[in-house]
């Protein structure tokens, strides 16, 4: 005959066991939604520039390394906005400079193309890779080129970014500075930057259209003169 006692007990064991993980796996889901809006509320707190924000989100432990649904993590954040003393706290919280956004694009590629000089400044001496490239495969010198950004193009060209690196449209940083260019005082000035550090004025685009010719159509006078000097040499 069956032992109704110790068929109860035998029941009542993984009843137990059962209701104990229950419990224990809604506590842990709890904490990670606890933690898990933290971490947003620290990565919003950056992009606001909120300093005591993200200082008191980082003394209750919110991470450094999360990202929100657009792969940006507090320091990218903080570079978009520019916002020049939270980028450095995080910094100091040992944010990985080189993290890229789901873009990509790193800190130092979101304030190149910003013209955030002074969040380039503090990237480079935190060690960010100037190799990175962006959804266009460009370096960081191409965009900040692209949009007239000088002291940011001053920055980069103090680094070993490659001054002569082809993007995924075939582009140069010297191409993209006369197609993307409006020709003024800006772009011309960035222009001989590029030619004082190396840049080759023969590197054609996929059309074999080089700067030169690029200046000519445009009519952009002052920058062919440049090109034609450079050419010359």
């Amino acid at each position: 005959m069956v032992n109704i006692a110790k068929l109860r007990t035998l029941i009542r064991v993984p009843l137990f066991v059962v209701v104990w993980l229950t419990v224990a796996v809604a506590g842990e889901t709890a904490m990670l939604d606890h933690n898990s809006r933290r971490n947003l509320e620290l990565i919003a707190a950056a992009g606001r520039g909120d300093l005591p924000g993200v200082e008191k989100l980082l003394g209750e432990g919110a991470s450094v390394r999360a990202k929100d649904g657009s792969g940006k993590t507090a320091l990218n954040n903080a570079a978009y906005g520019n916002h020049v003393e939270v980028f450095r706290r995080l910094l100091g919280a040992e944010s990985n400079v080189n993290e890229p956004d789901n873009v990509p694009s790193s800190p130092l590629m979101t304030a190149a193309v910003r013209g955030h000089v002074e969040i380039v400044r503090l990237a480079l001496a935190a060690g960010a890779d100037v190799r990175s490239i962006n959804q266009y495969g460009g370096n960081a010198l191409i965009p900040a080129c692209h949009y007239g950004h000088i002291e940011v193009v001053r920055e980069l060209l103090k680094t070993k970014i490659d001054v002569n690196h082809v993007n995924n449209l075939g582009w140069t940083a010297l191409l993209e500075t006369v197609i993307l260019g409006d020709g003024g005082i800006k772009h011309l000035e960035i222009m001989r930057l590029l030619l004082e550090h190396g840049a080759k004025v023969n590197i054609a685009d996929r059309d074999g259209v080089a700067p030169l010719e690029h200046a000519r159509r445009r009519g952009y006078t002052e920058m062919a003169q440049l090109l034609q000097k450079s050419t010359a040499r």
